[in-house]
């Protein structure tokens, strides 16, 4: 990160009062070094999802193609967490179709 970016997050620090100067002073390392390496390896897996427009971007297909794809089993519509009526993809189901690649094709 360059110095004159910690400058203004430091000044921008100042100026907030809720900001405590031991938290400013931990924030402020936090960004110059990262969270510390054990934080990442004790940090539950959390899915990523993706809507259908990114799911047609990275396949290079359309939203239909892709809505294709899940009426016909290739990928799984899977409700987004506290939300009654959207749905989108994991980033995983995406990958492995991704992988797949050839039985794609003919959908």
């Amino acid at each position: 990160m360059l110095q004159t970016t910690l400058e203004a997050t430091r000044a921008l620090f100042r100026t907030d009062p809720t900001v405590t100067p031991s938290e400013r002073t931990h924030l402020l390392s936090l960004l110059r070094q990262g969270p510390p390496p054990e934080a990442h390896a004790t940090s539950p897996a959390v899915p990523s999802w993706i809507c259908t427009g990114e799911v047609a971007r990275r396949l290079a297909k359309s939203t239909r193609t892709v809505q294709r794809l899940a009426d016909a089993g290739y990928l799984t519509r899977r409700r987004l967490p506290g939300r009654k009526r959207g749905a989108g993809f994991l980033l995983s189901d995406v990958e492995a179709l991704i992988l797949a690649g050839g039985e794609v094709s003919r959908v």
